[in-house]
Formats: C-alpha cells, sequence, structure tokens
C-alpha cells in the first residue's frame, strides 16, 4: 500500500479541488470546492456544458440583469457539485459567497438557496455542505441552518476562537487552514525548524482536534490548505483532511510506514460555557495572523467570485443578444 491508501485507512481523505479527472483517479470520499477552485475549473472545456446549463436556468427565472447573474452563479455552483457528487460517495461542499461574510441572514438566506437547488435536482441535504467563513455571523448563521438539518463547513478557520466558537453553535465540520497559517509565519521568517510536528498550522489543528476531543464535540475536524505532503502526514488520524490533486499524486507515489499522530485521549471533561460575541472577539483579535488570513482569505473569495461573475456577465449578455436577434 502507498501513503495514501495508508492515510485512507486511519483518515478520512476529501479531495480539495473542483477537478473531476483527479477525483476520479484519487477516489477521495468527499469534495470541497470555493469560489476560486470553481473559476479554475470553468477553464476546463468538460464544464462548458454546467456553464451553458446555469446561463440557461437563470435567463428562464427572469428578473433584473444583476437577478439573472446571481442565479446564474448559484446554479453554477450547484452544478458542479451535482457533477462532483456523481464521482464520490460522499458529500460535497459548496461555498456562500465571501462578500456576505458578515451578514448572518444574507447567508442564511442563500445557503437555503443552494440546498434547495440540490433538492430541485434530486439531492438530499445530507450530501451537501454549506460553506461558511468562520466570522461570527458565520458560525451564527450555520449554528440557525443546523437546526433546519443543512450542515455546514466553517471554513477559513485560523484561530482557537474560531474553533471554539464552531463547536459551540453544533456546526457539522471545520476547516482549520494549515498552509495559510504556515504561509503567515514563513514570511514573516518566524519558523522555528523544519520538523513538521512544530508547523504552526499543524499545532493549530492538534490543538483543536485534542480539545474538541476532549470535551466530546462531535463537530468533525478536517485539515485543509497543505502546502507540502510533511503537513498532511503529521495530522494522520485527524477526522478529515482535503487535499489537492498535487498532494494526492504526490502520496500516492511514496511508500514507507504511516504513523498515527492524533488519537482522542480518553478522559473526557466538562465543556465550558459558550462563548459570548465579545468574549468571541477578543479572544480572537489576540492572534494577529488569524485576524489577517481571516480578512485576506474573504478578499481573495471576493475577487474570484468577481472573476467568475464578469465571465457570467458577459455570457449573459450574449444569450440575450441572441435572443433579441432570433
Amino acid at each position: 500500500m502507498n501513503l495514501l491508501e495508508k492515510l485512507k485507512a486511519v483518515t478520512t481523505v476529501v479531495a480539495d479541488s473542483g477537478d473531476i479527472t483527479a477525483i476520479r483517479e484519487y477516489h477521495p470520499q468527499d469534495a470541497t470546492t470555493n469560489p476560486s477552485l470553481i473559476l479554475k475549473a470553468t477553464a476546463q472545456p468538460l464544464y462548458r456544458p454546467l456553464i451553458e446549463q446555469a446561463i440557461d436556468w437563470a435567463c428562464e427565472q427572469g428578473g433584473t440583469a444583476q437577478t439573472r447573474l446571481i442565479n446564474a452563479s448559484d446554479k453554477l455552483a450547484v452544478n458542479i457539485g451535482l457533477e462532483l457528487l456523481r464521482q464520490v460517495p460522499g458529500k460535497v461542499s459548496t461555498e456562500v459567497d465571501a462578500r456576505l461574510s458578515f451578514d448572518r441572514g444574507l447567508c442564511v438566506a442563500k445557503a437555503r438557496k443552494l440546498i434547495s437547488l440540490y433538492e430541485a435536482a434530486g439531492i438530499d441535504r445530507s450530501r451537501v455542505l454549506i460553506k461558511l467563513a468562520s466570522t461570527w455571523q458565520g458560525i451564527k448563521a450555520a449554528e440557525e441552518l443546523e437546526r433546519e438539518g443543512i450542515h455546514c463547513n466553517l471554513t477559513l478557520l485560523f484561530s482557537f476562537a474560531q474553533a471554539r466558537a464552531c463547536a459551540e453553535a453544533g456546526v457539522w465540520l471545520i476547516s482549520p487552514f494549515v498552509g495559510r497559517i504556515y504561509d503567515w509565519y514563513r514570511q514573516r521568517d518566524l519558523l522555528t525548524d523544519d520538523n513538521p510536528q512544530n508547523d504552526p498550522g499543524v499545532v493549530s489543528v492538534r490543538t483543536i482536534y485534542d480539545y474538541y476531543k476532549k470535551h466530546r464535540y462531535p463537530t468533525v475536524i478536517m485539515g485543509a490548505s497543505f502546502r507540502k505532503v510533511a503537513q498532511v502526514i503529521a495530522l494522520a488520524g485527524c477526522d478529515r483532511l482535503t487535499i489537492a490533486p498535487a498532494l494526492l499524486e504526490e502520496l500516492s507515489q511514496m511508500q514507507g510506514e504511516l504513523t498515527v499522530a492524533l488519537t482522542p485521549p480518553v478522559e473526557a471533561e466538562t465543556p465550558p460555557s459558550p462563548l459570548t460575541e465579545a468574549e468571541f472577539y477578543w479572544l480572537h483579535n489576540q492572534d494577529p495572523m488569524a485576524v489577517e488570513k481571516l480578512a485576506e482569505g474573504i478578499r481573495l473569495f471576493a475577487v474570484d467570485q468577481e472573476k467568475l461573475e464578469s465571465m457570467l456577465t458577459e455570457l449573459l449578455a450574449k444569450r440575450e443578444a441572441a435572443n433579441v436577434t432570433a
């Protein structure tokens, strides 16, 4: 068995990609997407019919140009999710527009709309995770959605305060960003050594894992945003790990022993009282890395969402011109 197969024996492996070809090759349990991955995927000819179908559906719904654009964007995200669901036996994560990250009500409304599109296509909501940024508003939106049976994946998670608030809100899954934490420390020459066990991103996930298991929180921990295989191996035993195709390929070519790095503690402890909003902001803002990376992550996802919308706007305009001519 190669290291990828050994990893699958102790951790649920998720593909961090919208690339259907890669997913077919590495057989992950689940798949995750975000605006950046969807933007990248739309450059592939394989996705052209999915884009055209989204444009057709948006035009059929009518409304203003802005309404058609929003509908086309949402339908495209779901179309790609539907295609991925044909390739994986588990779940697909579909992300709420990052520009809504500080509006609880709009996050809830968008999540309900995405779920309704999946259900209209015959997919049970149990196979979909709604991705939300781990802002206070996103976490509270997830808390509301979970009560409706809409499971959530809280992303852009960098601080322990975010992780604790997510567990207390009862969200289904969190995605701590190992690689982006590593990037922040590396860019500032703050890394102490090359030992992956001391990697700040790895340490962050391990700390969250130990805390969740000690307090028996059911929220799933899925390490994300890896930069190198050593980070993945250092988190073997984590509930889930979402891994990009390049690293899946590297793992599939590696042989050797795999040591389980994370195991649940035997002794349980009573959870503390849930954080208030003020306590959350105070604790989160004690970590400059987390503050910077959360804001940056939201900005970058918003930029790629806008690029995607520019492409869809152009296609919608062409469709409207063709309809007028006809």
